[in-house]
């Protein structure tokens, strides 16, 4: 399932980084379609009851559980994001029994069609479904609550789950924003992070540089197509949550103080998705409608 996509030895090019106070990342060299170098990223938060919240887990490799112990270890939280980063979600909730799962509607019958040809994809139990009907009442936990703010776009065609660390104001995301090229997710390997021509074509637009238009543009034409209003109700609830600091599963994460580039960089990028129209003009859209095709045949 992962072989052409995940290093063999994560641990080796595994950049382990206490972003904020309560916030650590694990950030991996990924391979999108197995050429496009995405990065791929896990995020560990240490909740102010001593929990651990973890969300897109990568590889339960020996220096992340060493790092989960200096941490305390009580990993009560495992997050799936979205419809495609659930890839250890099995060894994560095998190695921690006891952890309450959080995942979009989906993701559980997609797991069930994967284990019939892959039986590394277990059957894992989600204790916390996020669904479009009922998202606006869903509820994980009186502890997790009390830290955590979330949305569910469920306009998105990933099903997004994000999370605002309140203490921390650290935005939690997926798909829902990029911010390439992957610089630190390939710093140990040697490689470049923006070689490549499908790497160049897709962090050309997949970026927050200056007003992030290309990348609105994507989230426009392409990612909110199916339901506009509802993907804007979503992303103006986001912007509404005063964060500053983000952490995306792809490129680079960003801290801020609210007032520098970040703000004009991302919540730009978050305010309005309805400003970046092409006027008629759909050039540009084809790479964006290729990537959504290509994500599905791979679903």
């Amino acid at each position: 399932m992962t072989s052409k996509l995940i290093p063999q030895h994560p641990d080796d090019v595994m950049v382990i980084r206490d972003l904020v106070p309560g916030i650590t990342t694990l950030s991996v060299p990924f391979l999108r379609f197995g050429h496009i170098k995405f990065g791929g990223r896990a995020t560990i938060v240490k909740m102010q009851s001593g929990s651990l919240a973890v969300f897109s887990p990568v590889a339960l490799t020996p220096t992340v559980k060493a790092k989960l112990e200096s941490l305390g270890n009580n990993v009560a939280y495992i997050t799936a994001p979205d419809l495609e980063h659930h890839i250890f979600l099995s060894a994560w909730a095998s190695a921690f029994p006891s952890a309450h799962i959080i995942a979009p509607e989906g993701l559980a019958e997609k797991r069930a069609k994967l284990n019939q040809t892959d039986k590394e994809v277990t059957i894992v139990p989600i204790n916390t479904v996020f669904t479009a009907k009922d998202k606006a009442a869903i509820k994980v936990s009186d502890e997790f609550d009390a830290e955590f703010q979330y949305e569910f776009v469920d306009a998105h065609p990933n099903k997004e789950l994000v999370f605002c660390h309140k203490p921390s104001r650290t935005l939690i995301e997926a798909d829902l924003l990029f911010n390439l090229p992957a610089t630190e997710q390939y710093s140990r390997t040697g490689e470049n992070p923006a070689t490549g021509l499908a790497t160049r074509c897709f962090a050309g637009i997949q970026n927050t540089k200056g007003q992030a238009i290309w990348q609105k543009r994507m989230l426009w034409y392409v990612f909110s197509k199916a339901d506009r209003p509802g993907f804007n109700d979503s992303v103006r609830r986001i912007n509404s949550w005063g964060f500053e600091n983000l952490v995306p599963c792809h490129g680079d994460s960003i801290v801020g103080d609210g007032e520098g580039g970040f703000r004009e960089g991302y919540a730009v990028a978050f305010g309005g998705v309805e400003e970046v129209r092409m006027n008629g003009n759909e050039g540009g859209v084809l790479i964006a409608d290729l990537v959504v095709l290509l994500q599905r045949r791979r679903a």
